[in-house]
Protein backbone atom coordinates (compact mmCIF):
# COMPACT_ATOMS: atom_id res chain seq x y z
CA UNK A 1 0.00 0.00 0.00
CA UNK A 2 2.90 2.34 -0.66
CA UNK A 3 0.82 3.92 -3.41
CA UNK A 4 -1.92 4.66 -0.93
CA UNK A 5 0.46 6.30 1.55
CA UNK A 6 1.88 8.41 -1.25
CA UNK A 7 -1.63 9.62 -2.07
CA UNK A 8 -2.25 10.43 1.60
CA UNK A 9 0.96 12.47 1.82
CA UNK A 10 0.28 14.45 -1.35
CA UNK A 11 -3.38 15.25 -0.67
CA UNK A 12 -2.65 15.86 3.03
CA UNK A 13 -0.09 18.53 2.15
CA UNK A 14 -2.54 20.49 0.00
CA UNK A 15 -5.44 20.04 2.41
CA UNK A 16 -3.46 21.28 5.41
CA UNK A 17 -2.33 24.32 3.43
CA UNK A 18 -5.87 25.17 2.35
CA UNK A 19 -7.41 24.67 5.78
CA UNK A 20 -4.84 27.04 7.28
CA UNK A 21 -5.28 29.74 4.66
CA UNK A 22 -9.09 29.75 4.34
CA UNK A 23 -9.76 31.70 7.54
CA UNK A 24 -6.86 34.08 6.92
CA UNK A 25 -8.16 34.66 3.39
CA UNK A 26 -11.64 35.57 4.62
CA UNK A 27 -10.21 37.84 7.31
CA UNK A 28 -7.96 39.66 4.83
CA UNK A 29 -10.84 40.34 2.42
CA UNK A 30 -13.59 41.22 4.89
CA UNK A 31 -11.79 42.30 8.07
CA UNK A 32 -14.33 40.22 10.00
CA UNK A 33 -13.21 37.86 12.76
CA UNK A 34 -16.62 36.18 12.85
CA UNK A 35 -16.60 35.44 9.11
CA UNK A 36 -13.06 34.10 9.42
CA UNK A 37 -14.26 31.73 12.15
CA UNK A 38 -17.21 30.78 9.94
CA UNK A 39 -14.72 29.49 7.36
CA UNK A 40 -13.67 26.76 9.79
CA UNK A 41 -17.33 25.98 10.46
CA UNK A 42 -17.98 25.64 6.70
CA UNK A 43 -15.29 22.96 6.54
CA UNK A 44 -16.59 21.16 9.64
CA UNK A 45 -20.33 21.35 8.98
CA UNK A 46 -20.55 18.44 6.47
CA UNK A 47 -19.16 16.11 9.15
CA UNK A 48 -22.64 16.21 10.70
CA UNK A 49 -23.94 14.52 7.53
CA UNK A 50 -21.20 11.89 7.68
CA UNK A 51 -23.47 8.83 7.98
CA UNK A 52 -25.43 9.86 4.87
CA UNK A 53 -22.33 10.78 2.88
CA UNK A 54 -20.47 7.63 3.94
CA UNK A 55 -23.17 5.43 2.43
CA UNK A 56 -21.81 6.33 -1.00
CA UNK A 57 -18.55 4.57 -0.12
CA UNK A 58 -20.43 1.27 0.25
CA UNK A 59 -22.41 1.60 -2.98
CA UNK A 60 -19.49 1.74 -5.42
CA UNK A 61 -15.94 0.45 -5.68
CA UNK A 62 -13.74 2.52 -3.38
CA UNK A 63 -10.62 3.08 -5.49
CA UNK A 64 -12.46 4.58 -8.50
CA UNK A 65 -14.49 6.69 -6.05
CA UNK A 66 -11.28 8.09 -4.55
CA UNK A 67 -10.02 8.94 -8.03
CA UNK A 68 -13.25 10.77 -8.92
CA UNK A 69 -13.36 12.66 -5.61
CA UNK A 70 -9.79 13.89 -6.02
CA UNK A 71 -10.34 14.89 -9.64
CA UNK A 72 -13.50 16.77 -8.68
CA UNK A 73 -11.62 18.87 -6.13
CA UNK A 74 -8.76 19.44 -8.56
CA UNK A 75 -11.30 20.94 -10.97
CA UNK A 76 -13.23 22.90 -8.34
CA UNK A 77 -10.45 24.68 -6.46
CA UNK A 78 -9.22 26.87 -9.37
CA UNK A 79 -12.58 28.68 -9.17
CA UNK A 80 -11.18 30.38 -6.09
CA UNK A 81 -8.93 32.48 -8.33
CA UNK A 82 -12.04 34.69 -8.75
CA UNK A 83 -12.19 35.39 -5.00
CA UNK A 84 -10.41 38.74 -5.09
CA UNK A 85 -12.82 40.94 -3.11
CA UNK A 86 -15.22 40.78 -0.19
CA UNK A 87 -18.28 40.47 -2.44
CA UNK A 88 -16.97 37.14 -3.76
CA UNK A 89 -16.29 35.53 -0.40
CA UNK A 90 -19.54 33.58 -0.84
CA UNK A 91 -17.77 31.51 -3.50
CA UNK A 92 -15.01 30.60 -1.04
CA UNK A 93 -17.62 29.49 1.51
CA UNK A 94 -19.44 27.39 -1.09
CA UNK A 95 -16.21 25.64 -2.08
CA UNK A 96 -15.30 25.06 1.57
CA UNK A 97 -18.64 23.34 2.25
CA UNK A 98 -18.10 21.09 -0.78
CA UNK A 99 -14.54 20.52 0.41
CA UNK A 100 -15.81 19.30 3.76
CA UNK A 101 -18.43 17.04 2.14
CA UNK A 102 -15.81 15.56 -0.16
CA UNK A 103 -13.60 14.93 2.84
CA UNK A 104 -16.32 12.97 4.65
CA UNK A 105 -16.88 10.66 1.67
CA UNK A 106 -13.13 10.42 1.03
CA UNK A 107 -12.35 9.36 4.60
CA UNK A 108 -15.08 6.71 4.56
CA UNK A 109 -13.88 5.32 1.21
CA UNK A 110 -10.26 5.31 2.40
CA UNK A 111 -11.04 3.38 5.55
CA UNK A 112 -13.19 0.89 3.65
CA UNK A 113 -10.50 0.37 1.00
CA UNK A 114 -7.80 -0.17 3.62
CA UNK A 115 -9.99 -2.65 5.50
CA UNK A 116 -10.49 -4.66 2.31
CA UNK A 117 -6.86 -4.89 1.16
CA UNK A 118 -4.70 -4.76 4.32
CA UNK A 119 -4.31 -7.85 6.47
CA UNK A 120 -6.12 -7.46 9.79
CA UNK A 121 -2.95 -8.00 11.79
CA UNK A 122 -1.28 -5.09 9.98
CA UNK A 123 -4.12 -2.58 10.23
CA UNK A 124 -2.69 -0.93 13.35
CA UNK A 125 0.74 -0.55 11.76
CA UNK A 126 -0.75 0.83 8.55
CA UNK A 127 -3.01 3.31 10.32
CA UNK A 128 -0.06 4.46 12.41
CA UNK A 129 2.03 5.09 9.30
CA UNK A 130 -0.89 6.96 7.75
CA UNK A 131 -1.04 9.19 10.80
CA UNK A 132 2.71 9.80 10.70
CA UNK A 133 2.42 10.83 7.06
CA UNK A 134 -0.46 13.20 7.78
CA UNK A 135 1.14 14.77 10.83
CA UNK A 136 4.44 15.24 9.03
CA UNK A 137 2.63 17.29 6.41
CA UNK A 138 1.13 19.44 9.16
CA UNK A 139 4.64 20.44 10.16
CA UNK A 140 5.61 21.52 6.65
CA UNK A 141 2.46 22.68 4.86
CA UNK A 142 1.61 25.64 7.17
CA UNK A 143 4.99 27.25 6.51
CA UNK A 144 4.60 26.87 2.75
CA UNK A 145 0.98 28.08 2.83
CA UNK A 146 1.76 31.10 5.00
CA UNK A 147 4.64 32.09 2.74
CA UNK A 148 2.59 31.73 -0.44
CA UNK A 149 -0.35 33.67 0.98
CA UNK A 150 1.85 36.48 2.30
CA UNK A 151 3.58 36.86 -1.07
CA UNK A 152 0.81 36.19 -3.59
CA UNK A 153 -2.54 35.83 -1.82
CA UNK A 154 -4.93 32.90 -1.63
CA UNK A 155 -5.10 32.01 -5.32
CA UNK A 156 -1.72 30.23 -5.52
CA UNK A 157 -2.56 28.23 -2.37
CA UNK A 158 -5.80 27.08 -4.02
CA UNK A 159 -3.84 26.06 -7.14
CA UNK A 160 -1.30 24.19 -5.00
CA UNK A 161 -4.14 22.30 -3.33
CA UNK A 162 -5.73 21.57 -6.72
CA UNK A 163 -2.41 20.19 -7.97
CA UNK A 164 -2.10 17.99 -4.89
CA UNK A 165 -5.58 16.56 -5.55
CA UNK A 166 -4.67 15.89 -9.20
CA UNK A 167 -1.51 14.03 -8.18
CA UNK A 168 -3.43 12.08 -5.54
CA UNK A 169 -6.01 11.07 -8.17
CA UNK A 170 -3.22 9.77 -10.40
CA UNK A 171 -1.68 7.85 -7.50
CA UNK A 172 -4.98 6.19 -6.59
CA UNK A 173 -5.63 5.38 -10.26
CA UNK A 174 -2.27 3.59 -10.49
CA UNK A 175 -2.77 1.69 -7.24
CA UNK A 176 -2.64 -2.08 -7.99
CA UNK A 177 -5.87 -3.01 -6.19
CA UNK A 178 -8.53 -5.43 -7.39
CA UNK A 179 -11.97 -4.73 -5.94
CA UNK A 180 -15.15 -6.70 -6.38
CA UNK A 181 -18.21 -4.71 -7.38
CA UNK A 182 -20.47 -4.18 -4.33
CA UNK A 183 -23.58 -6.33 -4.19
CA UNK A 184 -26.74 -4.55 -5.28
CA UNK A 185 -29.78 -5.34 -3.15
CA UNK A 186 -33.05 -5.54 -5.04
CA UNK A 187 -34.58 -2.64 -3.13
CA UNK A 188 -31.95 0.01 -2.37
CA UNK A 189 -32.87 2.86 -0.08
CA UNK A 190 -30.28 5.46 0.90
CA UNK A 191 -31.89 6.24 4.27
CA UNK A 192 -32.28 2.56 5.15
CA UNK A 193 -28.67 1.81 4.25
CA UNK A 194 -27.48 4.79 6.33
CA UNK A 195 -29.57 3.65 9.29
CA UNK A 196 -28.06 0.18 8.95
CA UNK A 197 -24.56 1.63 9.37
CA UNK A 198 -25.64 3.46 12.53
CA UNK A 199 -27.36 0.29 13.83
CA UNK A 200 -24.24 -1.82 13.28
CA UNK A 201 -22.18 0.71 15.20
CA UNK A 202 -24.65 0.88 18.08
CA UNK A 203 -24.96 -2.91 18.28
CA UNK A 204 -21.21 -3.56 18.54
CA UNK A 205 -19.99 -4.09 22.11
CA UNK A 206 -16.44 -3.42 20.90
CA UNK A 207 -17.11 -0.22 18.96
CA UNK A 208 -19.61 1.50 21.27
CA UNK A 209 -17.19 2.25 24.14
CA UNK A 210 -14.36 3.13 21.75
CA UNK A 211 -16.44 5.62 19.77
CA UNK A 212 -17.77 7.12 23.02
CA UNK A 213 -14.18 7.47 24.23
CA UNK A 214 -13.18 9.14 20.98
CA UNK A 215 -16.09 11.59 21.29
CA UNK A 216 -15.22 12.40 24.92
CA UNK A 217 -11.55 12.88 24.02
CA UNK A 218 -12.44 15.31 21.24
CA UNK A 219 -14.77 17.15 23.62
CA UNK A 220 -11.84 17.66 25.97
CA UNK A 221 -9.62 18.56 23.01
CA UNK A 222 -12.05 21.28 21.92
CA UNK A 223 -12.03 22.93 25.35
CA UNK A 224 -8.26 22.50 25.57
CA UNK A 225 -7.85 24.15 22.17
CA UNK A 226 -10.06 27.06 23.18
CA UNK A 227 -7.96 27.51 26.33
CA UNK A 228 -4.56 27.51 24.65
CA UNK A 229 -4.39 31.29 24.20
CA UNK A 230 -5.24 31.79 27.87
CA UNK A 231 -2.41 29.38 28.76
CA UNK A 232 -0.01 31.28 26.51
CA UNK A 233 -1.07 34.74 27.69
CA UNK A 234 -2.03 34.40 31.37
CA UNK A 235 0.18 31.44 32.22
CA UNK A 236 3.34 31.82 30.15
CA UNK A 237 3.22 35.56 29.47
CA UNK A 238 3.89 35.18 25.73
CA UNK A 239 2.27 36.77 22.70
CA UNK A 240 -0.57 34.76 21.04
CA UNK A 241 1.77 33.70 18.22
CA UNK A 242 3.58 31.45 20.72
CA UNK A 243 0.63 29.07 20.42
CA UNK A 244 2.14 28.10 17.07
CA UNK A 245 5.23 26.81 18.89
CA UNK A 246 3.09 24.64 21.17
CA UNK A 247 1.16 23.27 18.18
CA UNK A 248 4.42 22.47 16.37
CA UNK A 249 5.72 20.53 19.39
CA UNK A 250 2.35 18.75 19.58
CA UNK A 251 2.77 17.80 15.92
CA UNK A 252 6.14 16.21 16.69
CA UNK A 253 4.44 14.14 19.39
CA UNK A 254 1.80 13.01 16.89
CA UNK A 255 4.44 11.90 14.41
CA UNK A 256 6.00 9.78 17.15
CA UNK A 257 2.56 8.41 18.09
CA UNK A 258 2.06 7.15 14.54
CA UNK A 259 5.40 5.34 14.54
CA UNK A 260 4.65 3.62 17.86
CA UNK A 261 1.06 2.64 17.06
CA UNK A 262 1.83 -0.48 15.03
CA UNK A 263 4.16 -2.13 17.57
CA UNK A 264 1.72 -1.30 20.38
CA UNK A 265 -1.35 -2.70 18.62
CA UNK A 266 0.52 -5.97 17.99
CA UNK A 267 0.74 -6.37 21.77
CA UNK A 268 -2.37 -4.72 23.22
CA UNK A 269 -5.99 -4.38 22.05
CA UNK A 270 -7.44 -1.13 20.70
CA UNK A 271 -9.34 -0.49 23.93
CA UNK A 272 -6.12 -0.47 25.98
CA UNK A 273 -4.43 1.86 23.51
CA UNK A 274 -7.41 4.23 23.73
CA UNK A 275 -7.30 4.16 27.54
CA UNK A 276 -3.56 4.90 27.62
CA UNK A 277 -3.91 7.63 24.99
CA UNK A 278 -6.75 9.36 26.85
CA UNK A 279 -4.88 9.13 30.16
CA UNK A 280 -1.72 10.68 28.68
CA UNK A 281 -3.72 13.42 26.98
CA UNK A 282 -5.68 14.22 30.16
CA UNK A 283 -2.60 14.37 32.41
CA UNK A 284 -0.69 16.55 29.94
CA UNK A 285 -3.66 18.91 29.53
CA UNK A 286 -3.96 19.31 33.29
CA UNK A 287 -0.24 19.82 33.80
CA UNK A 288 -0.06 22.46 31.05
CA UNK A 289 -2.87 24.38 32.68
CA UNK A 290 -1.70 24.04 36.30
CA UNK A 291 2.05 24.64 35.92
CA UNK A 292 2.80 27.91 34.07
CA UNK A 293 6.37 27.12 33.06
CA UNK A 294 7.69 27.11 29.51
CA UNK A 295 9.50 23.77 29.76
CA UNK A 296 6.41 22.16 31.30
CA UNK A 297 4.15 23.58 28.59
CA UNK A 298 6.42 22.30 25.82
CA UNK A 299 6.71 18.81 27.34
CA UNK A 300 2.95 18.66 27.95
CA UNK A 301 2.26 19.69 24.35
CA UNK A 302 4.42 16.82 23.09
CA UNK A 303 2.54 14.36 25.33
CA UNK A 304 -0.82 15.72 24.14
CA UNK A 305 0.37 15.07 20.59
CA UNK A 306 1.36 11.55 21.62
CA UNK A 307 -1.80 10.57 23.49
CA UNK A 308 -4.72 12.04 21.56
CA UNK A 309 -3.92 10.34 18.21
CA UNK A 310 -3.80 6.93 19.88
CA UNK A 311 -7.46 7.28 20.77
CA UNK A 312 -8.39 8.17 17.18
CA UNK A 313 -6.28 5.39 15.63
CA UNK A 314 -7.77 2.88 18.08
CA UNK A 315 -11.28 3.85 16.95
CA UNK A 316 -10.35 3.71 13.26
CA UNK A 317 -8.62 0.34 13.49
CA UNK A 318 -11.45 -1.20 15.50
CA UNK A 319 -14.02 -0.02 12.93
CA UNK A 320 -12.00 -1.56 10.12
CA UNK A 321 -11.71 -4.85 12.00
CA UNK A 322 -15.26 -5.10 13.33
CA UNK A 323 -17.54 -3.67 10.63
CA UNK A 324 -18.83 -6.03 7.91
CA UNK A 325 -16.88 -5.55 4.68
CA UNK A 326 -19.95 -4.30 2.80
CA UNK A 327 -20.69 -1.65 5.45
CA UNK A 328 -17.27 -0.30 6.49
CA UNK A 329 -17.88 3.03 4.75
CA UNK A 330 -21.16 3.70 6.55
CA UNK A 331 -19.91 2.56 9.95
CA UNK A 332 -16.66 4.54 9.57
CA UNK A 333 -18.53 7.70 8.55
CA UNK A 334 -20.98 7.33 11.45
CA UNK A 335 -18.11 6.83 13.89
CA UNK A 336 -16.28 9.84 12.46
CA UNK A 337 -19.34 12.05 12.92
CA UNK A 338 -19.86 10.93 16.51
CA UNK A 339 -16.18 11.40 17.36
CA UNK A 340 -15.55 14.73 15.61
CA UNK A 341 -18.81 16.63 16.14
CA UNK A 342 -18.18 17.20 19.88
CA UNK A 343 -14.92 18.97 19.05
CA UNK A 344 -16.70 21.76 17.18
CA UNK A 345 -19.26 22.17 19.97
CA UNK A 346 -16.56 22.12 22.66
CA UNK A 347 -14.62 24.96 21.03
CA UNK A 348 -17.62 27.24 21.60
CA UNK A 349 -18.15 25.82 25.10
CA UNK A 350 -14.48 26.27 25.90
CA UNK A 351 -14.51 29.90 24.80
CA UNK A 352 -17.27 30.56 27.33
CA UNK A 353 -15.61 28.59 30.13
CA UNK A 354 -12.26 30.31 29.65
CA UNK A 355 -13.97 33.68 30.00
CA UNK A 356 -15.32 32.84 33.48
CA UNK A 357 -12.89 30.20 34.83
CA UNK A 358 -9.16 30.29 35.49
CA UNK A 359 -7.43 27.77 33.21
CA UNK A 360 -5.29 26.70 36.19
CA UNK A 361 -8.52 25.33 37.65
CA UNK A 362 -10.45 24.41 34.50
CA UNK A 363 -7.86 22.22 32.77
CA UNK A 364 -6.90 20.16 35.84
CA UNK A 365 -10.61 19.51 36.53
CA UNK A 366 -11.06 18.29 32.95
CA UNK A 367 -7.94 16.16 33.38
CA UNK A 368 -9.51 14.41 36.36
CA UNK A 369 -12.57 13.63 34.24
CA UNK A 370 -10.37 12.27 31.44
CA UNK A 371 -8.40 10.04 33.81
CA UNK A 372 -11.61 8.73 35.33
CA UNK A 373 -12.98 7.83 31.89
CA UNK A 374 -9.71 6.12 30.93
CA UNK A 375 -9.89 3.97 34.06
CA UNK A 376 -13.38 2.74 33.15
CA UNK A 377 -11.98 1.33 29.89
CA UNK A 378 -9.34 -0.88 31.45
CA UNK A 379 -11.53 -3.77 32.75
CA UNK A 380 -13.09 -4.19 29.29
CA UNK A 381 -9.67 -3.83 27.70
CA UNK A 382 -8.43 -6.74 29.82
CA UNK A 383 -11.28 -8.95 28.61
CA UNK A 384 -10.59 -7.90 25.02
CA UNK A 385 -6.92 -8.78 25.49
CA UNK A 386 -7.87 -12.29 26.69
CA UNK A 387 -9.92 -12.77 23.53
CA UNK A 388 -6.96 -11.72 21.43
CA UNK A 389 -4.63 -14.21 23.09
CA UNK A 390 -7.08 -17.10 22.90
CA UNK A 391 -8.49 -16.96 19.40
CA UNK A 392 -6.49 -14.33 17.54
CA UNK A 393 -9.45 -12.02 16.97
CA UNK A 394 -10.72 -8.81 18.49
Amino acid sequence: MRWYLTGVVVSGFGTTAMWLVSGVWVKSLTGSDSLAALAAFALWAPVLLGPLLGTLADRVRRRPLLVVLNLAMAGLLPLLLWVESADRVWLLFAVLVLYGAQGSVHDAAEQALVASVVDGKRLGTFNGLRMTANESMKLIAPLVAAGLFAAYGGGPVALLDAASFAVAAAVFALMPVQEARPARPEARNWWRETAEGVRLLRASRVLRPLVATGAFTMLLAGVNGAAIYAVVDRGLGHAPAYAGVLYAVQGVGSVLAGLLTGPLLRRIPERTLAAVGLALFAVAMGVRGALPYEATALAASAVIGLGMPWVLVAVMTAVQREAPAEAVGRVAASANTLVMAPNALAIALGAGLVAVTDVRVLLPLLAVGGLGWACTLLPGAHRQGLLTREDGTL
